[in-house]
């Protein structure tokens, strides 16, 4: 079995999780705590300390960097689930970007606001001290006084793909891809916390979301 190693909260680890799920691929999962990287450095023989990180029997799968998609398409391929045709990949690569940055950002600083509901308490500092040491002290407690601009602003970032819904079941056509995953990831982030829905502005998106939930590589092979 693939052993993914994470701290469960991670966008980018949602990301994985999201693909395994897509194509029916059992993880092993295993949680690391964010200031403590030791296990990924270790099963990476020193190359890397992301997460996320697949050991897939003794093989490891790390990201180069924070602009690619290694773990994506080893698991993509692996198990043939067609989410990165060459066709697609000028405009995937386009947009995953614009989902892991401009999404991204308000998606978990809202999501973060009530981190102390459901991070267990004994995480809670780790968490803390992690979200300070790259935002600066107090981010959260701002971000809390911004809630309703980033609500606002999460939503004008989601429009295009409202837009984009108006003409096919996925972001890109009849089946879903790499980006529709990814989006979902972002969308799961912020609704971490149990406080938030897909905007009413958006029922396009709310749709997909759902339909999207139930979708399944075996369904379009």
């Amino acid at each position: 079995m693939i052993k993914l190693i994470q701290f469960p909260w991670s966008t980018y680890c949602i990301v994985t999780r999201r693909v395994a799920q897509f194509g029916n691929v059992p993880l092993q999962i295993v949680n690391i705590p964010p200031l403590d990287r030791s296990l990924a450095w270790e099963l990476s023989d020193g190359r890397s300390y992301r997460v996320p990180l697949l050991d897939d029997d003794g093989h490891v799968v790390v990201e180069k960097s924070h602009d690619t998609q290694v773990i994506a398409c080893y698991l993509d391929e692996k198990f043939k689930l067609g989410l990165f045709p060459a066709e697609q990949a000028g405009v995937q690569s386009i947009l995953w970007r614009y989902i892991e940055n401009d999404v991204e950002d308000p998606a978990f600083r809202l999501n973060d606001i009530y981190y102390e509901e459901w991070i267990p308490k004994h995480e809670r500092l780790n968490h803390l001290q992690y979200k300070e040491r790259r935002f600066g002290a107090g981010c959260i407690q701002q971000w809390k006084t911004q809630q309703t601009e980033l609500i606002t602003q999460l939503v004008e970032r989601l429009r295009p793909f409202e837009t984009m819904l108006a003409h096919h079941p996925f972001l890109l056509g009849e089946r879903p891809y790499f980006v529709d995953l990814d989006l979902a990831a972002m969308l799961d982030s912020y609704l971490t916390s149990g406080h938030y829905e897909i905007p009413n502005e958006l029922p396009l998106v709310r749709q997909w979301f759902d339909r999207l939930n139930a979708a399944r590589s075996a369904q379009f092979v």
